[in-house]
């Protein structure tokens, strides 16, 4: 019997090694274009090499954390577009940790596949460069990994993993919160991250629509719609951090406004938010209609076109007006009072 003839490789199993190494190969030279003085290993190595640079702090407190961006995955694979998803996460984890006043220092990815495809791993590392770029962050390492028993061919799945330094004095949120401390809204780029799973089940099963098909309402396409990129709010508040007069930020993930400005809150406080119909952006309306949802599914689902939340001293509160597009939306309150309040011009929903 002929056992070369008969034998088996890693290729035959579904796992291309020299795909691996061509991707690796394609993105090397654009992953080092984030790289600073502080990264000390090549892409590549077992881990990544990150030096803290002790004349810029004085009490470093470093901030982590791990995120994916959900099924909007789904979407990209749908539209054979690859190269803003990887912003996409990049962006949420700073968003994570800047909640914390922490300025980002390295990044990390993991994907895992179905089928590597260099071309299309190119283009999602592409998007993370852009993005890491954007927020001054090394991207000092990742995993690929392609694991047909997992992931179907076209399927893939993204993590990344952040790391920031804060000054132990300046960690967010402040103890100092009190009713009468004003909440100033930023403004999301659309769905962000979250909250997919429900649009795809409203988009594509029960209207049954393409990302071709045009929103009147929106004047673009659903595809542009459900693509846009997550936005970072690193470069509006970074001046901002230091400022004693910030007390708090919340990044309006999944479980809406409410839900992640409670998350920084102190027992003693809670918020009346002020949020008027001409205040959400027209895509949440037409899909409130469209799928016929119940505005307490919405509010808990989506951020309704506020993708952070700053809590400020009320005495404060036109500094951070100065921020372009900010907007106050509310304000702090005893702990006894209503927890939400959310006032509509045009509906009977509140």
């Amino acid at each position: 019997m002929d056992i070369l003839k008969d034998s088996l490789d890693y290729r035959s199993s579904g796992v291309d090694i020299a795909a691996g190494e061509k991707a690796v190969t394609a993105i090397k030279h654009k992953v080092k274009a984030t790289y600073n003085s502080n990264v000390l290993s090549e892409l590549g190595s077992f881990g990544g090499l990150y030096q803290i640079d002790k004349s810029s702090w004085q009490n470093p407190i470093l901030v982590s954390s791990t995120d994916g961006v959900g099924t909007k995955l789904l979407v990209a694979i749908l539209a054979n577009e690859y190269k803003t998803i990887g912003q996409d996460l990049v962006n949420h984890c700073v968003n994570d940790i800047l909640v914390q006043g922490a300025i980002p220092q390295f990044f990390l990815d993991y994907i895992g596949l179905g089928k590597l495809i260099p071309a299309r791993v190119e283009d999602i590392i592409e998007g993370m460069v852009v993005a890491c770029k954007q927020n001054s962050c090394a991207l000092i390492g990742g995993e690929m990994a392609e694991m047909p028993g997992i992931y179907k061919e076209k399927d893939f799945d993204l993590v990344g993993t952040i790391v920031g330094i804060v000054e132990r004095e300046q960690l967010l949120p402040r103890a100092k919160m009190k009713p009468g401390d004003k909440l100033i809204a930023l403004p999301s780029s659309g769905l962000h991250t979250n909250g997919y799973s429900l649009v795809r089940k409203i988009v594509f099963e029960k209207l049954n629509l393409s990302l071709d098909t045009y929103i009147p309402d929106c004047e673009t396409t659903l595809g542009e719609l459900l693509l846009r990129v997550h936005r970072s709010y690193l470069p509006l508040l970074k001046d901002y951090l230091t400022d004693p007069s910030l007390l708090g930020l919340a990044h309006i993930t999944g479980g809406g406004i409410a839900g992640n400005l409670k998350r920084i809150l102190p027992d003693n406080v809670s918020a009346i938010i002020n949020l008027k119909e001409t205040d959400i952006p027209p895509f949440f309306k037409w899909l409130q209609e469209a799928g016929k949802v119940d505005f307490s599914v919405m509010k808990e689902t989506f951020n309704l076109g506020i993708g952070m939340l700053c809590v400020v001293d009320h005495k404060m509160q036109d500094k951070y007006l100065s921020i372009p597009e900010a907007r106050c939306v509310g304000e702090l309150a005893p702990s006894d009072y209503i927890q939400e309040k959310i006032e509509f011009d045009l509906c009977g929903a509140k």
